[in-house]
C-alpha cells in the first residue's frame, strides 16, 4: 500500500512540477480578454510579451528589459515566488526519487527511504504555497486592474484577463500540495511510523 502512495505521489509530483516550470517560462500569464475584436492575440507573460497575427498567425515578441530593470511589482514578485517554487519542487522531486522503495538506493535502510519521503512532502508543501500564492496573486491583481478600469470608465484599447500560464501554476501548486499530503499524512497513515529528523549519535 505505501509503495503504491509513494508511485501515485511521484506522478503527481512530476506533473506538477512540468506544470510550474512551463507556467514560468511560457507567456501568457495574461491575455488580451476581447480578442472578437481584435486582429491580434495578445499574451504577456513574466519574462516578455507575445503578439500573435489572427490571419496569417506570425508570432512576434519583446523581450522586458534587464531582470535588474524597474518592474511592475506583480511582475517581480512573481517571478521571485515561481522561481522558489520550481526550485522547491525540483529539490523535492529529486529527494522522493531517492526514497522510493523501489529505487535500491539505501536500500538496507528503510526508516532513512521513510524520512526522505517525509521530507520531499514538507518540501513540497513549502513550494505549493509559494507557487500559489505568486499565481494566485498575480491573478487577483489583473482582476483588480481591469475592475478600476471599468470602474473609472477608461478603456485602453484591449483589456487583459488572466490566460492559460497562470492556470498551469495553480494546477502545479496544487498538485504539489496534493502530493505533499499524499507523502506525510497519508503515508503516515498507511506505515504507521513516525520519524525523527533528530541525528543519531553513535
Amino acid at each position: 500500500m505505501s509503495a503504491a502512495l509513494q508511485v501515485t505521489a511521484f506522478g503527481l509530483t512530476l506533473l506538477s512540477t512540468l506544470f510550474l516550470l512551463l507556467a514560468t517560462c511560457t507567456d501568457c500569464w495574461m491575455v488580451n480578454a476581447d480578442d472578437s475584436l481584435e486582429v491580434s492575440h495578445k499574451c504577456r507573460g513574466l519574462w516578455r510579451e507575445c503578439v500573435t497575427n489572427m490571419q496569417d498567425g506570425v508570432r512576434t515578441c519583446d523581450q522586458y528589459d534587464s531582470i535588474l530593470a524597474d518592474h511592475p511589482v506583480k511582475i517581480v514578485v512573481t517571478r521571485t515566488l515561481m522561481i522558489m517554487a520550481d526550485l522547491l519542487a525540483g529539490l523535492a522531486l529529486a529527494t522522493l526519487v531517492l526514497g522510493l522503495d523501489c529505487i535500491t538506493f539505501l536500500k538496507e535502510d528503510p526508516c532513512v527511504k521513510l524520512k526522505m519521503c517525509y521530507g520531499a512532502g514538507v518540501i513540497l508543501c513549502g513550494g505549493s504555497i509559494l507557487g500559489l500564492i505568486g499565481s494566485v496573486w498575480y491573478a487577483v491583481d489583473v482582476y483588480v486592474e481591469r475592475a478600476m478600469l471599468v470602474s473609472h470608465n477608461i478603456f485602453l484599447g484591449v483589456h487583459y484577463d488572466f490566460g492559460w500560464s497562470c492556470w498551469l501554476g495553480m494546477a502545479g501548486s496544487t498538485g504539489c500540495f496534493v502530493a505533499s499530503v499524499l507523502l506525510t499524512c497519508c503515508l503516515y497513515a498507511c506505515t504507521g511510523q513516525s520519524v525523527s529528523f533528530h541525528p543519531i549519535l553513535s
